[in-house]
């Protein structure tokens, strides 16, 4: 038979390789879909490219390869048989089989067992060998086969694994003495005794003293004094206060230098007022919380509906994503996005398409994965109710697990790619982004989402005015805590907040404002910094109003709770919108150039050279225009110099904020702190003078970071290089120079030029499946814009708990098919009291003219 099983893969040897070092093995989820090894086909892993593939999909992948082995992975689950031993082991069949799979959570290692099975599968005749066969296999097979077994599942988180391992017994714990001095720790507000810290704090078990750890490279941490006390004092444990569970909290042994056990911890902490069964974990169920505030309880409660009889949903429509630990606010996202029939349509109606165009790595392909995680969800494959009706009630469901997803859509992104929670509203955008940059084929199903803002420019000193227009996905709304409804709380709220921290008692009722008035904010005049009239020929004061020059089909709306502290750490606003469920923005219309208003003269502001002499022309370029103080404001929070006048000067002078976003999008590159280098920016040419006063557009090579953000956008490359050029790259005023400046030459090759560049001309493949209009005033170089009445129905809302969008957790409620249902990670549920009040982002959809 060894002989026969040799002869029979001779010919498959050459496509069998081994697994090496920084090889991913996906034995743990289908490229396709969210089968995996429990699944009832199984998982099929190619020995060549060691992807997986579910029974449905193998075959797609052996027909476009030619790979013909594949490891096939089974799970056998089943619930153990009765009087079985209650807390026991679950067995393994074949030891090594499946050694690094992650366990499925959702069966309870008391009350279910599985066995393991493996073996090879020789396609096309699905000719099968069981593993572990080493004797009848050649050496080559075996290794390979005993290298994928062995290896780790792709995604798989391995080091709090391995850490807890390693972990022993301080040789301190049974022997520690602890003072009497009557301390008591409070179970929230804690700051270091010595610095103010209120983050990475420990309690010195001995003596009780709160002292913060040591400074750690990426910033956080705090300045080492809980290390200095023991080296003054010589007491050897302290606990980390905000990892104090029921279960236990992370202990260190500053005379051992390392994390320790200590099984007398639960007394230990008595002695100074603690009850672990009352302490909270800072990540409790993949949820960021905060220690340096009294948890907001009527916040966390209300919004997902703690304390109600949720009755659980199941089917098409109804699948939750499981939190991969603080990744809510993706899933909370991606459920809204595949609520929208063209989302839908693009990615779950072409399915198949997608799927026999995917390259050979389809976990790197955007629409394969998109596709993927769209169809897990409207399937309903992924969410089945229990076979027992009466087992509904405390039935949960899997839900699909978005690894694979994530891993791809946050690849190179320094922020969505850690385990930290993320902005919602942040990620909506990059998202939409990516979606763009990869719709080359006919539908584009951010169209949606996307309209003009006109923006009206009005100089104070000369009445002049200046209309240009600008793409958008969605509007941000201010919330005027002024035009609170419940003003003579909100005068006593911040001595109310204060009074029931240090009391512990119920927070305040929080401030309410009336959507009118954050509507009213949106339209108010809002100043412009440093206006340079071109009219004046000089700054001058100048104020700027913005309207809908385009009602989108999908509306999206974020209100602005959050606002960066002196600390640049996002704050969060207690405040509650009365939002309502239709909306009528037709008011808000743009009317363009009024009559009796007088235009602006087109001209850009000159660049001042010292001197304005030609000789000393060329240092002045090497020292370009820089706002300092957003240099130095950046700087003082630990970056590169270098590196804040380079996130300075690509933004435009637009501020810190813009800056600092820049900052974290390149900070990884390598010549990010080298010093600023850039081309002549300046045509020292007789051209120069042909305008007066210098106001001339400028001759000058755009950074390449600013072409591929507009590029991103939909612009021809062409156009957009033009268009910085004019504006001495300014970004904000290159759009502008784009919408008035249309680029008619472009429109005859519009459709040659789609399948050749479609990056920069994906707003151009446009969605062709809507009743809407397209913009009269767009021309046929510019982003695609669809038009249609103001009015629209709330379907969809985005709720955030917690501080800041650093840390909390986001669920989302949708209506569907007439019902509210909050999807609550993994959890979905019908909505007994949505909370549309206490909403971040909202999602309408226009009202049909009928």
């Amino acid at each position: 038979m060894a002989a026969d099983l040799g002869e029979l893969l001779v010919p498959y040897m050459p496509t069998i390789r081994v697994p090496r070092t920084g090889d991913m093995v996906f034995k743990s989820e289908c490229a396709f879909s969210y089968d995996s090894p429990e699944s009832e086909g199984g998982l099929y892993v190619c020995m060549n490219t060691f992807l997986g593939f579910g029974r449905e999909h193998v075959e797609r992948h052996y027909r476009k390869t030619g790979q013909s082995v594949y490891m096939h992975l089974k799970r056998h689950v089943k619930e153990k048989a009765t009087g079985a031993a209650g807390g026991a082991v679950p067995r393994r069949r074949n030891g090594k089989v499946f050694l690094d799979l992650e366990l499925n959570r959702d069966f309870n290692g008391e009350d279910y067992e599985y066995e393991d099975e493996a073996k090879l599968v020789i396609f096309p005749d699905h000719f099968e060998i069981p593993l572990p066969n080493i004797e009848e296999l050649p050496a080559l097979v075996t290794i390979a086969c005993d290298a994928v077994l062995n290896a780790p599942s792709a995604y798989k988180k391995q080091e709090p694994e391995s850490w807890e391992e390693e972990i022993q017994v301080s040789r301190h714990a049974r022997s520690l003495r602890q003072q009497d001095n009557d301390v008591k720790i409070l179970p929230s507000g804690w700051k270091c005794q010595k610095c103010e810290m209120r983050e990475n704090l420990w309690l010195n078990l001995t003596d009780g003293k709160v002292l913060c750890g040591k400074w750690f490279f990426d910033g956080s941490g705090g300045n080492g004094h809980a290390l200095e006390h023991y080296r003054e004092t010589n007491f050897p444990l302290a606990v980390k206060l905000d990892t104090i569970t029921p279960d236990g909290a992370d202990v260190y042994s500053f005379e051992e230098e390392e994390a320790v056990l200590d099984p007398h911890l639960s007394e230990h902490l008595s002695h100074f007022g603690i009850d672990m069964l009352q302490m909270q974990q800072r990540t409790e169920n993949g949820h960021h919380t905060d220690n340096n505030t009294r948890p907001r309880v009527s916040e966390w409660e209300w919004i997902q509906e703690s304390g109600m009889k949720l009755k659980a949903v199941f089917g098409s429509g109804y699948t939750g994503i499981k939190n991969l630990g603080n990744s809510c606010y993706l899933g909370t996202i991606m459920q809204v996005l595949f609520s929208i029939p063209e989302f839908q349509r693009m990615y779950v109606g072409n399915l198949q398409r997608i799927y026999d165009y995917s390259p050979l790595d389809p976990t790197q392909d955007f629409a394969t994965q998109m596709a993927k995680l769209g169809y897990g969800l409207l399937s309903g494959q992924y969410s089945k109710p229990p076979m027992k009706s009466e087992l509904i009630e405390q039935h949960q469901q899997k839900g699909v697990s978005p690894k694979m997803f994530k891993a791809l859509v946050s690849r190179g992104h320094p922020e969505f790619s850690s385990n930290r929670q993320q902005d919602a509203h942040e990620f909506f955008l990059h998202i939409i982004n990516l979606v763009e940059r990869n719709s080359s084929g006919l539908e584009n199903p951010s169209d949606v989402f996307r309209f003009l803002v006109e923006d009206r420019v009005q100089c104070c000193q000369t009445r002049r005015v200046r209309y240009t227009q600008r793409v958008d996905y969605l509007i941000q709304l201010p919330a005027p805590i002024e035009a609170a409804t419940n003003r003579e709380e909100l005068l006593a709220y911040e001595a109310k907040w204060k009074d029931a921290e240090e009391n512990m008692r119920a927070p305040p009722e929080r401030v309410r404002i009336p959507f009118t008035a954050c509507l009213q904010a949106f339209t108010e005049p809002e100043n412009v910094p440093d206006f340079w009239s071109s009219a004046l020929q000089a700054k001058s004061a100048g104020v700027r109003t913005s309207r809908f020059s385009s009602f989108p089909e999908y509306l999206v709306m974020q209100i602005k709770k959050f606002t960066f502290g002196v600390d640049w750490v996002p704050k969060k606003l207690d405040l509650a919108i009365d939002v309502p469920d239709f909306l009528d923005l037709n008011r808000l219309r743009a009317t363009g150039l009024q009559a009796g208003e007088e235009e602006l003269p087109d001209l850009t502001p000159p660049i001042v050279l010292p001197e304005d002499t030609r000789d000393n022309s060329m240092s002045s370029l090497d020292s370009p225009e820089i706002d300092e103080a957003a240099v130095m404001q950046l700087a003082e929070m630990g970056f590169p110099l270098e590196g804040c006048r380079k996130a300075v000067y690509y933004t435009g002078n637009m501020g810190p904020e813009m800056a600092f976003n820049w900052i974290i999008a390149h900070m990884e590159e390598p010549d990010f702190a080298e010093p600023l280098t850039l081309p002549s920016m300046i045509d020292l040419g007789p051209s120069s003078s042909d305008s007066p006063m210098g106001a001339t557009p400028l001759a000058n090579s755009p950074p390449e970071e600013s072409i591929a953000l507009l590029t991103s956008m939909g612009f021809p490359r062409s156009h957009t290089i033009q268009a910085l050029r004019a504006t001495n790259n300014n970004l904000e005023r290159a759009l502008d120079w784009i919408f008035t400046h249309p680029e008619e030459e472009e429109s005859d090759t519009v459709s040659d030029m789609a399948d050749t560049e479609p990056n920069d001309n994906a707003f151009l493949n446009a969605n062709s499946h809507s009743d809407s209009t397209l913009s009269p005033d767009q021309g046929t170089s510019g982003p695609r814009i669809k038009d249609g009445p103001g009015r629209y129905e709330l379907f969809a809302f985005i709720s955030h708990m917690g501080a800041s969008t650093m840390s909390g957790h986001y669920v989302c409620h949708i209506k569907k098919e007439g019902r509210w249902v909050i999807f609550n990670d993994h959890k979905v549920c019908l909505s007994e009291r949505p909370p549309k009040d206490l909403g971040y982002i909202y999602f309408y959809r226009r009202l049909s003219s009928s």
